[in-house]
């Protein structure tokens, strides 16, 4: 299984975490690494009426500064345990990052992107990056890892997966869940959150429950119908009470989550998260 990994970096500690996990949890898979530094140019944006051109001193300065934060990052990678499967690429491009990043998952045919759930300039009030949003909003084509601030690589044993069956499961994006937990031999626990304390399911989610349990044959997994008033506090309390090293969303535009993290879904079920994020698209 190889895999071609997409790692945004604005050279913020938090990123350069996200590319330490990123490493520790495929270091048995063959991995092409490609690390992405989108750069601007102050006092100008991608949308004026004038963008500067390589060859100019404001561009080649901004270019220059981003060509020595990525030798500074490539350095420090350098630091941890040499994987002989392990390749890296650095790109550095004057562009916006979700344009960068759209490009380059077509252009590389990018399997997955991990990330750092923040940036350099992000409020710490703030739950999640804006640019964090935004990749996982408007690209579609490729599964998006968030890693939270200071979180430092466990193997996944136990991976929460919450759903409400409404939505047909599809066998391709599932297979993205299946691989993470096949490396580790992890649990997928799937996780049903209800007002009532019986569960009641229409024969559309007993179809789509049956789906998903014919994808995740010959995977550990087990389905958990669990009371709760409030989908963030009840993910939060199961991944507290009953241990959790990842929390995988399927982004479905108006179901169940919705937009996963799309205002107001950010202060619906973007909580702190204390461990990684999966975020898979409904293709």
């Amino acid at each position: 299984m190889d895999k071609r990994v997409l790692l945004p970096s604005d050279y913020s500690e938090n990123a350069l975490n996200a590319i330490r996990y990123a490493m520790d949890l495929f270091q048995h898979v063959h991995c092409d690494f490609y690390i992405l530094h989108v750069f601007q140019v102050s006092g100008y944006t991608l949308e004026s009426m004038r963008v500067p051109e390589a060859g100019e001193p404001y561009f080649e300065a901004a270019k220059l500064k981003a060509e020595q934060g990525m030798t500074k990052l490539m350095e420090m990678i350098k630091l941890h345990p040499e994987n002989d499967k392990h390749s890296f690429h650095s790109i550095i491009t004057f562009n916006s990052l979700t344009e960068a990043v759209r490009h380059l998952v077509d252009q590389k045919d990018i399997d997955l992107i991990v990330m750092g759930t923040k940036g350099v300039t992000e409020s710490k009030a703030r739950i999640f990056g804006t640019h964090t949003v935004h990749i996982m909003e408007h690209i579609k084509d490729c599964p998006v890892i968030a890693v939270p601030n200071y979180y430092r690589f466990e193997p996944p044993k136990e991976i929460v997966f919450p759903t409400d069956f409404k939505t047909t499961f599809k066998e391709k994006e599932i297979n993205h869940l299946r691989e993470v937990a096949t490396l580790y031999d992890a649990k997928i626990n799937v996780l049903y959150l209800t007002k009532h304390d019986q569960p009641i399911l229409n024969k559309k989610q007993e179809s789509n429950k049956q789906l998903l349990e014919d994808i995740l044959q010959g995977v550990d997994f087990e389905i958990h119908f669990t009371p709760a008033s409030n989908v963030a506090k009840g993910i939060e309390d199961y991944v507290i009470d009953n241990g959790g090293d990842m929390v995988v969303f399927i982004n479905r535009k108006h179901l169940f989550f919705g937009s996963i993290l799309s205002n107001p879904l950010v202060k619906e079920i973007g909580y702190d998260p204390q461990v990684p994020i999966l975020e898979l698209n409904d293709n």
